[in-house]
């Protein structure tokens, strides 16, 4: 355990020495589009009509995942890489810590970051908006499946990428396209035929809509989908990705 324990800490360290960079930055994004948004389509865009939801508190939940999301994935993605890419990885394949407690430390330290961001993005935002909660089990179920979703999917970018071109091409043609086109801004109910059906293709929108079910009571599927969807897509990343890291790929040569 000790072994865990220091790699953890070190990934801690390793976002939270810098964390006006880490966490105050996706903080302060998420507010900017809360507040343009806001602007721009209060009023124009209704969302789950009868519940008296206004579209600004309908947006708190969607950013804060979307946060959780990307941040998660950053956390994992770059530590690793940046391992690679400056030769260090080699200390830390020489330790006696199994690919477990690899595995487990990474994706602790993913899940601490994204939801101490996400957390940030909720707080700032009752300053403006007043944020029901209707059923927390499912908000922390939701938060926890995405962290460890995200942070499986950072490891495996990780260890494919051999330079930081890849990993941001990893983020921007499919984290960030994954994380806008899954209901963040809007109901995918008020969407056409096609895009809403590629809207329920996407596990992201399934974290985002369940999410969303914890505050309002109301979601645009059904509640037992999603949680059948996120724990499918969780666990197997979660598999992938211990998979991956037990056989060295790209990470012992």
């Amino acid at each position: 355990m000790s072994g865990f324990r220091t790699l953890f800490r070190k990934e801690m360290l390793r976002f939270w020495k810098v964390g006006f960079q880490t966490l105050g930055a996706p903080i302060l994004t998420s507010l900017l589009y809360l507040l343009i948004f806001s602007h721009a389509l209060k009023g124009r865009a209704e969302v789950y009509p009868g519940l008296g939801v206004d579209y600004v508190t309908f947006l708190v939940p969607g950013l804060a995942m979307m946060s959780l999301l990307q941040n998660a994935f950053a956390n994992s993605s770059s530590s690793l890489t940046q391992s690679k890419i400056m030769g260090n990885i080699v200390f830390l394949l020489l330790t006696p810590i199994s690919h477990f407690s690899f595995f487990i430390a990474y994706i602790l330290a993913a899940c601490v970051r994204g939801t101490l961001v996400a957390l940030g993005v909720v707080l700032a935002s009752l300053f403006f908006v007043e944020l029901p909660v209707n059923n927390i089990a499912l908000i922390i179920f939701f938060a926890v499946c995405g962290a460890v979703m995200l942070g499986s999917l950072g490891l495996i970018a990780g260890v494919w990428a051999e330079k930081f071109d890849q990993i941001a091409a990893f983020q921007n043609f499919v984290i960030l396209p994954m994380t806008f086109l899954s209901g963040v801004f809007y109901s995918v109910e008020k969407l056409p035929a096609f895009w809403k059906w590629i809207s329920h293709a996407n596990p992201f929108f399934y974290l985002i809509d369940g999410f969303r079910r914890g505050f309002f009571g109301h979601s645009d599927a059904e509640i037992y989908i999603s949680v059948s969807v996120v724990s499918l897509a969780t666990l197997s990343l979660s598999c992938v990705c211990l998979h991956i890291i037990r056989s060295g790929y790209k990470l012992r040569t």
